[in-house]
């Protein structure tokens, strides 16, 4: 599967919406689709499941506020 395919898998079902998989700069903290506790969630899933460390203390809600921007995210920690 590919990162950004992963990613969308993620976020579906942490959300419970496949709106994620479609529109891709929907505000997920906005729309109440991500809070805090998703967030972290969020984190622990990708890191399980991509093998790529998220330090919590780095974690901007900006930088993570969309699906495209947490595909960005992980891709440029990928290369880290």
């Amino acid at each position: 599967m590919h990162t950004n395919e992963a990613v969308a898998a993620i976020l579906a079902d942490i959300t419970g919406s496949d709106e994620v998989r479609e529109n891709t700069e929907i505000d997920l903290f906005e729309e109440g689709l991500l809070d805090s506790l998703g967030a972290v969630q969020l984190l622990v899933e990708l890191e399980g499941q991509l093998g790529i460390q998220f330090p919590v203390s780095e974690f901007e809600r900006t930088e993570w506020a969309t699906p495209a921007k947490i595909m960005a995210k992980v891709a440029a920690l990928e290369t880290i």
